[in-house]
């Protein structure tokens, strides 16, 4: 599985809740210690030889990244970046799940939208866009397990939840025009989770049969219960972390409010060790200078909760110089170092470095 079919399709080059148990987070340096930190996220190549990779991993270290989110696993890449200095942590897709043995097995866990589709059959978007439904108990011990078993192997440092929200009910704005369609209003085709589990609990919490109502999704308890289920699922996760004494770090949508609105994903009340919000400006139609505001904004919210490393789209730099002020505006408003997501090369590494070395 490739990261984001969206971004090629778009030409880029893609506090506590009341109520809810309160899970401890893994005490260990990703979660405590103040110095910056940067990351890359990598889809390992399997077939590339040793000697590629202790040159790549050296050139990382050595030009301020520290660790690197794998999307894949991979011993060989693992080892060869920890005795480069590197944390190597197994990025995991969370809540979209397309592997055929759990289609077929379990098609009933899958999200249904507003129009009484299921996701296991009917795709939104994308056909890669299968989404499992937060609310079921199976589903978090199915991720649990995936968890434990990643978490269990030596070489890995922690684990990086992607894909942890609801499916996208909004598009990013630059990304209407790829799927030929507007999304000023939230359309019931994009609208999750209305599946027999979600109606069954929202009533028995609520008593409101959502389905009833004539604006459903403009039900604000309905929201809630939603941004609920997805963080019961994650501090659920970032139990099990704990209990390996590793960190746990997801990537989220941008900002609070719009990762709220877009995806139903209430990340600032999450128990984590860190988070990657993607400050992908382009996608937003924003320019670099957005990436501060998101940055602050984030950072404000959290007030200290954990470190915030802000995640920036290589391909929206248009040179050198401007992912040199897009990594300082993250910086100077309060990030605790960046995450990239493209191709690290000689160029960008010089941009991080010359950036790092002033503070």
């Amino acid at each position: 599985m490739k990261k984001r079919t969206f971004l090629k399709n778009l030409g880029l080059g893609a506090i506590t809740l009341t109520g809810l148990p309160q899970k401890s987070v893994a005490k260990t340096s990703d979660s405590n210690e103040s110095k910056l930190k940067n990351w890359v996220w990598v889809n390992p190549d399997h077939k590339e030889k040793e000697e590629v990779l202790k040159e790549r991993y050296a050139k990382f270290k050595a030009n301020g990244i520290t660790g690197v989110f794998f999307e894949a696993d991979d011993e060989k890449h693992f080892t060869i970046a920890k005795q480069q200095g590197l944390s190597t942590h197994r990025w995991i897709w969370t809540l979209n799940r397309g592997e055929e043995s759990l289609l077929k097995a379990h098609p009933e866990w899958y999200a249904h939208n507003r129009k009484g589709e299921s996701c296991a059959t009917q795709p939104p978007y994308v056909n890669y866009y299968r989404w499992l439904c937060p609310s079921r108990p199976e589903v978090h011990s199915y991720l649990e397990n995936i968890v434990k078993t990643e978490l269990s192997k030596p070489y890995v440092d922690g684990i990086h939840l992607d894909y942890v929200r609801y499916c996208d009910v909004i598009l990013p704005v630059a990304l209407w025009k790829n799927y030929g369609i507007k999304q000023n209003q939230e359309l019931p085709q994009y609208d999750y989770c209305y599946c027999k589990v979600c109606q069954e609990k929202f009533k028995e919490k609520k008593g409101i049969d959502i389905l009833s109502l004539e604006n459903p999704d403009q039900n604000l308890s309905w929201r809630k219960f939603r941004y609920d289920n997805v963080t019961r699922l994650v501090n659920h996760l970032s139990a099990t972390a704990a209990s390996f004494k590793k960190p746990i770090t997801a990537a989220v949508f941008p900002t609070p409010e719009v990762a709220k609105r877009i995806v139903r994903q209430d990340w600032t009340n999450w128990n984590l060790s860190a988070v990657c919000p993607m400050i992908y400006h382009r996608f937003y139609e924003e320019d670099v200078q957005w990436i501060g505001d998101a940055v602050e904004e984030g950072v404000r919210i959290l007030h200290g909760k954990f470190p915030l490393y802000a995640g920036l789209f290589l391909p929206d730099f248009k040179s050198q110089e401007e992912l040199e002020t897009g990594i300082t505006l993250a910086l100077k408003n309060g990030a605790s170092g960046v995450s990239l997501f493209g191709n690290v090369d000689d160029k960008v590494l010089a941009a991080l470095s010359k950036v790092v070395k002033t503070k």
